[in-house]
């Protein structure tokens, strides 16, 4: 299988590459920067791109059998100043853009395209179980996800199938959220965001990367999927578990108020959520590795917690 992948060489899209060619499939990287993209496994093509044309690449969708497009700029990078927001909104819609035109250019299309998404998508929520079928929510970082969901429909049309993937926390000490999350407890100051009681969908990398291969193989899958783990937390339940995966007490909580004024509105990242279930993913069987926070947890910090113990 030929796999081309947008986003290559973010948090997912590292994982995801190194997965698909120990299984010896062939892949393809746009990257804006090749020269300074992280080390990729070898025999990993990676191709320059300026992430809003074809120019240059757009040739090789002939003959490519899946695209995976993660491209967009990182939401938790700064605050969200007016032109940020517009380059986060850009960096989403017209790499979208491009690769629509790529495909309907190839004389042999892909069989199907996985598109990014986030479980931010539903909006602000409280406990409630959020399936697939759940309407977005109305704030900035829904109407994001609406559009950058929306941006390769078109694709449909030539015959690609396609599954959109609403992805929550993703789990790692490679990037992401996890390593700033575990800081404070590190020096015994961890606690519960705002008043905790915030839904916090999560997953561990190994099953988003597992959840991917699983939509890129399952040729029924259409479609919206939560990638989420099955088990529903709350903040407050998640600095509990964070804090007995590292022995340390998660019992100073940070106030919504001082996020606000650090982060602006980004700070709403932090101090929402949504309860966003993997309802698709699970009927069509996939199984979740790490299917509780517990095991996740152990998991990822099993190494450092022994490390520390010796």
């Amino acid at each position: 299988m030929r796999v081309l992948v947008t986003g290559g060489t973010g948090l997912i899209g590292r994982a995801l590459v190194a997965d698909l060619a120990r299984d010896a499939h062939e892949v393809v990287v746009l990257s804006r920067n090749p020269v300074n993209a992280p080390a990729l496994p070898p025999g990993v093509e990676v191709q320059p791109w300026d992430a809003r044309t074809t120019a240059g690449w757009g040739a090789l969708v002939n003959g490519i059998d899946v695209i995976v497009n993660l491209a967009g700029e990182n939401i938790s990078a700064g605050r969200w100043t007016a032109a940020r927001k517009t380059r986060i909104v850009q960096s989403r819609l017209e790499a979208g853009r491009a690769l629509v035109e790529a495909v309907a250019a190839a004389t042999r299309k892909p069989r199907a395209l996985i598109q990014a998404s986030a479980a931010g998508y539903y909006g602000p929520h409280g406990a409630e179980p959020l399936t697939e079928d759940a309407p977005p929510g109305n704030d900035w970082l829904s109407q994001l996800a609406v559009e950058w969901e929306a941006i390769t429909r078109p694709v449909e049309d030539f015959g690609v199938r396609r599954a959109v993937i609403r992805t929550g926390v993703v789990l790692s000490l490679e990037g992401g959220a996890l390593p700033k999350m575990a800081l404070p407890f590190r020096f015994f100051a961890g606690g519960p965001v705002g008043n905790g009681r915030q839904p916090f969908p999560w997953i561990h990398l190994a099953d988003e990367v597992a959840a991917i291969r699983f939509l890129i193989d399952q040729q029924e899958a259409r479609g919206p999927f939560n990638l989420t783990a099955p088990q529903a937390l709350n903040n407050a339940e998640f600095s509990r578990a964070l804090g007995r995966a590292l022995r340390r007490p998660a019992w100073l909580p940070v106030p919504g108020l001082a996020l606000r004024l650090l982060f602006g509105q980004m700070a709403t990242v932090l101090l929402t959520g949504q309860n966003a279930v993997p309802t698709k993913l699970q009927q069509m069987g996939f199984t979740f590795r790490f299917p509780t926070i517990d095991a996740a947890l152990s998991d990822l910090f099993q190494h450092v917690i022994k490390t520390a113990s010796q």
